[in-house]
């Protein structure tokens, strides 16, 4: 998902800088709210699990989209199945493209012996050179976000939206690695929840994080559970609402950043020069754990990778100094 976010921003200004040019992004059906708005754009859902499935599937997809007269193909992905389709487009004599991952860059942060503790290119950045291979060089550096959705009432009022303060936490993340202990959430979660005119916002999906969402809310009344509760879009609708979003390494941060949103993000195993940095945010909003008491983070690109004694270095985040950040950007 945070990959897919990390793509609007590129594509936006794309869509900005070259208007004579139809864009046509090919993914997962679950992912067109994200590039609603973009103008000429158009999304082509994929269904991998039937119709698209298997090397037959990818065939057919590749005769589908051949149909819509396409010039410039840039994988944005680069992973087998998109490796396939770019190859069947150049065999047919159009100009293709990829993005560049950098892993061995990635390798050499995350390594234990003869780290090089240094930012790597940004995905950002390695999606610009995708598209200036193929003639198109995007300007990123003044960048349009979409307006505030406009909630209808509904949605007001089945969320009890404020016009107060609004607040986004998402507390998970596709690894343990990467997700702030949950005591020290609450103690945030508590210390934000003083302020009555304050709204915090808990985002998540699935019974297990519904459960242990309801138990990080409480009993304060100015705190919403979203989980289970609102469609994508509704979710899109109220973040591009929030004054701040807190979240972990994680595709929720890519989403508020995509909408131009203000994102804290803390940081685990991973960290921020490993090119997954949210768009368009200051280095300060990302809090990472102590390298001085754990000088081997990070210890991994994706939070998959996991180092004995290393369990417990998000504890050296503080939940005052988490709490400190979001009130300083509110205030």
């Amino acid at each position: 998902m945070g990959d897919v976010a990390m793509t609007v921003p590129v594509l936006r200004a794309f869509s900005m800088q070259y208007p004579e040019v139809k864009i046509t992004v090919v993914s997962r059906p679950f992912f067109k709210p994200f590039f609603d708005g973009i103008p000429n754009l158009n999304f082509f859902s994929i269904d991998l699990k039937k119709k698209h499935k298997g090397f037959i599937g990818l065939l057919k997809l590749f005769s589908e989209i051949r149909k819509l007269q396409i010039d410039y193909v840039a994988d944005l992905h680069n992973v087998l199945r998109s490796k396939v389709l770019r190859t069947l487009f150049l065999l047919s004599g159009k100009k293709v493209s990829a993005t560049n991952k950098g892993r061995a860059a990635k390798k050499a942060l995350t390594r234990s012996e003869n780290k090089v503790f240094k930012p790597v290119k940004s995905m950002f950045d390695n999606h610009l050179e995708t598209f200036a291979k193929l003639g198109f060089k995007i300007d990123l550096s003044n960048p349009k976000f979409p307006n505030k959705a406009i909630l209808s009432k509904e949605l007001i009022n089945t969320i009890s939206f404020s016009s107060e303060k609004n607040i986004g936490i998402a507390p998970f993340a596709q690894y343990d690695s990467k997700v702030y202990p949950l005591d020290l959430m609450q103690k945030v979660i508590d210390g934000l929840a003083i302020n009555s005119k304050q709204k915090i916002y808990l985002f998540g999906g699935g019974e297990k994080e519904i459960e242990l969402l309801n138990q990080l809310k409480s009993n304060h009344e100015n705190v919403i559970v979203l989980a289970g509760k609102l469609s994508l879009n509704q979710e899109l609708e109220i973040i591009s609402n929030l004054d701040v979003m807190l979240s972990m390494d994680s595709g929720n941060a890519h989403i508020a950043a995509m909408l131009g949103i203000k994102i804290i993000t803390l940081w685990g195993a991973t960290h921020p020069y490993a090119g997954f940095k949210p768009f368009n945010q200051p280095d300060e909003y990302c809090i990472t754990s102590k390298r001085e008491e754990y000088p081997l983070l990070p210890t991994s690109i994706y939070g998959n990778k996991k180092i004995e004694g290393y369990e417990k270095v998000m504890r050296t985040i503080l939940p005052e100094t988490v709490i400190a950040k979001i009130e300083t950007i509110i205030s």
